[in-house]
């Protein structure tokens, strides 16, 4: 078999093996969280889903990485653990971006698309985490901010959608909405990668050439703001700075990948 084939057939067994893996954490985890749940006083049943969501991810991401499917650099999350609330903003270049931040963060309350909370691998640890729907928006920003005021970190991808167009889409004004609102500062966290694995139009079980190289640093903190759609502004040419020179995969993806 040419070496490139057998490239491939490795890549796509590691592809494959990662799913299983994480399908199988997640549905045991589940499973026996929610009956250990059963036992905790309510209010510690939030902070235990947290810390088992984020050994779900760590432990799915250790797995691969012996794989030699990725290559990590995370550092920068570790130092966060312990920071006062803030809402964490990244930039949002692939369907990976919130498991590297779950993965290191054991205080973390995320933004999520509605749907995911009824997906059953994700959904039961989600909703006991205390996850939030993005939809409604009102009700979205209230729990964002008792979520900051409990003394959490939120994370809310301020592109709403992972990047169609390079080097960022225009940006939301709702983590200056709930910041202002909260009084905390925005942190960014800039992410380079170097594949489009996982990026807007990529299929989910098309494998990619690997390993996968993710790095995440810590970027600018910005005060809480006062005038939402100046920080908005602020924020996106921010972003369209840092992101000019960072490691990004081409767009748009190659007509086969959409």
């Amino acid at each position: 078999m040419p070496h490139r084939a057998l490239g491939r057939l490795r890549d796509a067994a590691r592809l494959h093996l990662g799913f299983a893996a994480l399908a199988a954490l997640c549905l045991v985890s589940s499973t026996l969280g929610s009956a250990a749940a059963l036992l905790m006083r309510p209010a510690r049943r939030g902070p235990f889903a947290r810390r088992l969501i984020c050994w779900i991810f760590g432990t799915h991401l250790r797995l691969m990485e012996r794989l030699g499917a990725v290559r990590l650099d995370l550092s920068a999350l570790d130092t966060l653990e312990g920071e006062p609330p803030l809402v964490l903003a990244p930039n949002h270049p692939s369907m990976i971006d919130a498991a590297l931040m779950l993965s290191r963060l054991t205080r973390l309350t995320c933004v999520m698309k509605a749907d995911i909370l009824e997906n059953p691998l994700f959904g039961v640890g989600a909703r006991m985490a205390g996850y939030i729907t993005n939809d409604p928006p009102r009700q979205m920003m209230r729990a964002a901010g008792d979520s900051l005021q409990d003394g959490r970190h939120l994370l809310l991808f301020p592109e709403g959608t992972r990047t169609r167009q390079r080097p960022l889409n225009a940006l939301q004004r709702t983590a200056g909405v709930i910041a202002r609102r909260a009084g905390v500062p925005v942190q960014t966290l800039i992410i380079e990668t170097s594949s489009p694995f996982l990026c807007k139009g990529w299929p989910l079980f098309r494998a990619p050439a690997m390993p996968l190289v993710y790095r995440v640093r810590l970027g600018r903190r910005f005060d809480p703001p006062a005038d939402v759609e100046a920080f908005t502004s602020e924020l996106e040419a921010y972003f369209q700075q840092e992101l000019a020179t960072a490691r990004l995969p081409p767009l748009p993806l190659p007509p086969d990948a959409r």
